[in-house]
């Protein structure tokens, strides 16, 4: 870097750490530190709503103060006529930061039905495959607090268990790359407060207030139970319960798979003992997802029916082969092998 564009830097670094001379903008970003603890470089999912670009700055003071390198992604889906109009704002937008956003476009044949959901997999998708093209590990997401909630009830109508409900994990390995979401404990409302503070503009998703998508339906049942008097505080000490009995279902997951399985040939075969089965439901129905989706190297693992209709076969036939998520599953014996379907 040249001593002129170094000296411009380092001018935005003070302008905007000036910005911390704000008592609750202070407060904000110390607990935002606090939450990540990150070492390397990263990437920021920006959409380029008040969450993410509270997340932009937060995230760019904190790649200043540890002295890491950040790149903002923005996906352009192409799914409204404006979309790339408002990619481009957003863009602009992220100049106040003196930060280059990087839009990504989803090209090819957009789906009529589960859209938010399909747009989301190439969402990840995307910014998935920027990471390990740049040979960065760590992606950082903008869901927070509401979102939490929002998810919960979600898989409640979804039919989830508890994994389902909790799942909004603070870290998530997806094809060897973190996906990191560090406002999970920051309400919507400090979020705005930075937003406004910093960029006083963002961008309203039209599909927010769109009732036809079932998060939207959700979000305005929830405000309808804050009206009736929802504790929000009590209701995340619940997640948090359940979470704690989360995380001991995960122990014995992991101990069934360690203890009562034998991987070959970097989970291209795996086979299964009699002892596999005979763990608590919950415990073989998460081991047994988890094997398969291994194996079968699917984004999305498995539907719990068919999960479930293969467990009862396993304990019911005494052999048999059968296909599933991409995997061959055979029984022989007292033993299942699971291996890569040609």
């Amino acid at each position: 870097m040249s001593l002129k564009n170094l000296n411009a830097s380092n001018k935005t670094h003070k302008v905007l750490l000036n910005q911390l001379k704000d008592k609750k903008t202070s407060k904000i970003y110390n607990k935002f530190e606090k939450n990540l603890k990150l070492n390397e470089d990263f990437i920021v999912a920006v959409s380029g709503g008040s969450d993410s670009l509270a997340l932009c700055f937060l995230s760019k003071i904190y790649s200043i103060k540890k002295d890491l390198k950040v790149k903002y992604l923005h996906v352009d889906h192409k799914l409204r006529n404006n979309s790339t109009k408002e990619a481009k704002f957003v863009k602009l937008l992220l100049k106040k930061l003196s930060t280059n956003l990087e839009i990504l476009t989803w090209v090819g044949k957009k789906p009529k039905s589960n859209i938010q959901s399909v747009a989301r997999d190439k969402r990840y998708s995307l910014m998935i495959n920027m990471a390990k093209k740049l040979k960065i590990k760590n992606i950082l997401l903008g869901h927070h607090k509401d979102d939490l909630v929002e998810n919960f009830f979600i898989r409640i109508l979804r039919g989830s268990g508890l994994n389902g409900m909790v799942s909004f994990d603070q870290k998530t390995n997806l094809q060897n790359i973190y996906l990191i979401r560090p406002l999970l404990k920051f309400s919507k409302q400090h979020l705005k407060y930075i937003t406004k503070k910093i960029f006083k503009i963002y961008v309203e998703d039209p599909s927010n207030k769109n009732d036809e998508f079932k998060r939207v339906k959700i979000r305005n049942f929830i405000k309808n139970l804050e009206s009736e008097g929802l504790d929000n505080d009590k209701f995340n000490l619940t997640i948090k319960n359940l979470r704690f009995a989360n995380e001991s279902i995960k122990y014995f997951v992991e101990k069934n798979l360690k203890d009562n399985s034998t991987n070959l040939n970097i989970n291209k075969l795996v086979i299964l003992n009699k002892n596999f089965f005979l763990q608590p439901e919950e415990v073989v129905f998460r081991s047994l997802t988890k094997v398969l989706k291994g194996v079968g190297r699917k984004y999305h693992p498995v539907r719990g029916k068919k999960i479930d209709k293969l467990i009862y076969k396993i304990k019911n036939d005494k052999s048999f082969t059968t296909t599933l998520g991409n995997c061959v599953i055979k029984k022989l014996n007292n033993s299942v092998i699971v291996s890569k379907e040609p």
